[in-house]
């Protein structure tokens, strides 16, 4: 393998490899990150590993100490509530491009082929439907923003995606354990779907734009499901970066 190959093949590993060990929960908030131990955990070399420290910092998952290396970001339910919000904006905005750039109704093809497939799955309310959804719920949110035309809009959506909470779906597969008070919104998710397919088909930018918005903010409903129950918030990728009320005595 060439050279510049396999440095960026090392850089991707240890970005990923990083990623996922903090979002599952391998080091507590605010605790320092042990740079040795991860060259040789993760399987790379010391360059790549910092480019991917600095890629993590820049994400946002992980800051800077003065005096030079990383500490785990700790984040509050007011950072996760602006993720979700921005990630409203970020998507409303995707939503009203798609509108006004609308060259042909034949480009809502593969996002109505996914909304048709959604609307079989909220008939059926049950564990294996709530994971097709999950899987559903991501074609259709990356159809819509291809839509949008704009890889600089792109870039920035990526980088709230790569918060905790921050992607569309982050908090979906809590719902499957409170379903008879969950599934409701799934039901007003696909509603919101649909109009969204509607409003970019009529070249209506400023309905899609709040559509979307409004769409985004469905989160913040599943986060308060998922804060009532401890258990529930474990199975979600980056909750232990999550700073909670301490619980009553």
């Amino acid at each position: 393998m060439p050279r510049g190959n396999q440095e960026n093949s090392q850089t991707t590993k240890a970005t990923l490899g990083l990623r996922e060990l903090l979002l599952s929960g391998a080091f507590k908030p605010r605790e320092r990150v042990p740079e040795l131990r991860l060259v040789e955990e993760l399987g790379v070399s010391r360059t790549p590993l910092r480019i991917a420290l600095m890629t993590l910092e820049h994400e946002g998952l992980l800051e800077t100490l003065p005096g030079g290396g990383f500490v785990v970001r700790e984040f509050t339910r007011t950072d996760i509530d602006d993720a979700i919000e921005l990630r409203g904006v970020l998507e409303g905005t995707a939503a009203r491009f798609a509108a006004e750039r609308l060259e042909s109704e034949d480009e809502l093809e593969p996002l109505r082929e996914v909304c048709d497939e959604l609307d079989l799955v909220v008939r059926n309310p049950s564990m294996e439907t709530f994971i097709e959804f999950h899987r559903l719920n991501e074609e259709f949110h990356h159809a819509f923003r291809d839509l949008a035309k704009s890889p600089q809009l792109e870039r920035e959506l990526e980088h709230v995606l790569a918060l905790p909470f921050g992607p569309p779906s982050a908090l979906l597969m809590v719902q499957h354990a409170t379903m008879s008070e969950s599934w409701e919104i799934l039901l007003v998710a696909q509603h919101q779907h649909q109009a969204l397919i509607d409003a970019i088909r009529r070249r209506e930018g400023g309905r899609a734009d709040a559509i979307a918005r409004e769409h985004a903010r469905i989160a913040r409903q599943n986060l308060d499901i998922a804060l009532q129950n401890r258990q529930l918030l474990e199975q979600v990728p980056g909750s232990t970066l999550l700073r909670l009320p301490a619980a009553a005595s």
